[in-house]
């Protein structure tokens, strides 16, 4: 017994160490990132044996450092107390475009030399150039169509979704889910309205949207938000608060929601009926609204679930995917998530894997929960979407009891 016991405070005490390292680490992340991701291309696209004219490689090399510098300074205006939307643009935009071709600069810069190498192509300096002309190709192209995808009404994604205590009433329940709008710098407010219309096309009984509606304080992004006062449903409009607006005056947001016409799930819920089944459709503010220091906000899901039947199936909004653990702790039967933008800008999903247990579609989670986390329908910073397309949400709520007469 006392050997098994030192074995595992070894153990403890190892993975103590370890997420002690990771820690530091992360402290410096936000110094080390920006390096990497401006140097490293500069590095493959004019330094590995290219041989560019001096002027070109001097330039070149001016322009990676010029961004080096300008991006942290731009988003700092942009996001931070200025809150310049502007420098946000030029911030995000090019945050966007070195992700993309720091990832291919990577990708493609080993590999595709190597493969001319074996393959006998030209000299050190010609492939060193091609590979140089492929990256900066195949950037281009991912970047004007990631736009394009970041830009347009997103496309409406359809599933059935099986929940074993619904009640045969409830089969056929259409629940349409937005989330992640952010509207933000960029004014989307022709966008916000061409979403609000593909959604009342869905003709749905509930419309929930699952937060970051916007990135700024309610007034300034009011004309983008103000098409969610046109959404229709056959019962109900409802949302719950996300990170991102615990960023900027949540207050500000749930009172311009409320003006709008949604119903506010901030820990508390309410009752869908129909056909003599009912299904209680429950929601709890972001993980982060305690530390927000703002009074009443918080995830309170026992306060959320107060007073209603335990027999009846619960649907839950919850912005982030990771509190499906809570949830599926409470048994609730269905939780409907966004915050991940499916990564966004691939392979970004791999970071995100790092703090959330699921990226984007359904999934399993304890005895019963199913966790459905969409990609979002708008874009955080960054105006791209590259491999992580937005998406409209419609799930039909499908009982095992409904009738199976032709």
């Amino acid at each position: 017994m006392t050997e098994i016991s030192n074995t595992r405070s070894a153990a403890q005490e190892a993975q103590g160490a370890s997420r002690s390292r990771l820690r530091r680490l992360m402290r410096y992340l936000p110094l080390i990132a920006p390096l990497l991701l401006w140097a490293v291309p500069c590095w493959v696209l004019l330094h590995t044996g290219q041989r560019w004219p001096l002027p070109v490689a001097l330039t070149g090399t001016a322009l990676f450092a010029l961004g080096l510098t300008g991006m942290p300074l731009a988003m700092a205006r942009g996001h931070g107390r200025r809150q310049q939307d502007r420098a946000a643009i030029v911030g995000d935009t090019l945050l966007g475009g070195i992700w993309v071709l720091f990832t291919w600069s990577v990708l493609l810069g080993v590999p595709l030399r190597l493969v001319l190498t074996v393959a006998g192509v030209g000299d050190g300096q010609d492939r060193a150039r091609i590979v140089t002309w492929t990256v900066l190709c195949t950037a281009a192209v991912l970047l004007a169509w990631g736009y394009a995808e970041a830009r347009r009404v997103p496309r409406v994604r359809r599933l059935d979704v099986p929940l074993p205590r619904l009640g045969a009433g409830l089969d056929g329940t259409r629940v349409v889910l937005i989330t992640d709008t952010h509207y933000g710098p960029l004014d989307r407010a022709r966008w916000s309205a061409r979403v609000c219309e593909t959604v009342n096309g869905l003709e749905a009984d509930l419309v929930c949207h699952t937060g970051d509606i916007a990135d700024g304080t309610a007034e300034r992004r009011r004309a983008q938000a103000a098409p969610l006062g046109t959404v229709r449903a056959t019962r109900a409009r409802v949302y719950v608060t996300g990170n991102h607006e615990y960023y900027s005056e949540a207050q500000g947001w749930v009172d311009l929601m409320d003006e709008l016409g949604w119903e506010p799930l901030r820990n508390r819920h309410l009752l869908l009926e129909r056909g003599g089944d009912t299904l209680v459709v429950a929601g709890v503010d972001d993980v982060t609204a305690e530390s927000s220091g703002l009074a009443g906000h918080r995830a309170h899901l026992a306060g959320a679930l107060q007073g209603a039947d335990p027999d009846l199936p619960v649907l839950l909004l919850a912005h982030q995917p990771k509190f499906v653990d809570r949830a599926a702790a409470h048994g609730i039967d269905l939780q409907l998530s966004g915050h991940t933008h499916g990564g966004q800008i691939w392979p970004f999903h791999h970071l995100v894997r790092l703090d959330q247990p699921v990226v984007a579609g359904l999934s399993h989670h304890g005895a019963r929960t199913l966790l459905y986390t969409s990609r979002g329908t708008g874009f955080w910073g960054p105006p791209f979407r590259v491999f992580a397309p937005s998406e409209i949400t419609l799930l039909v709520l499908r009982s095992p009891e409904r009738s199976t007469s032709p």
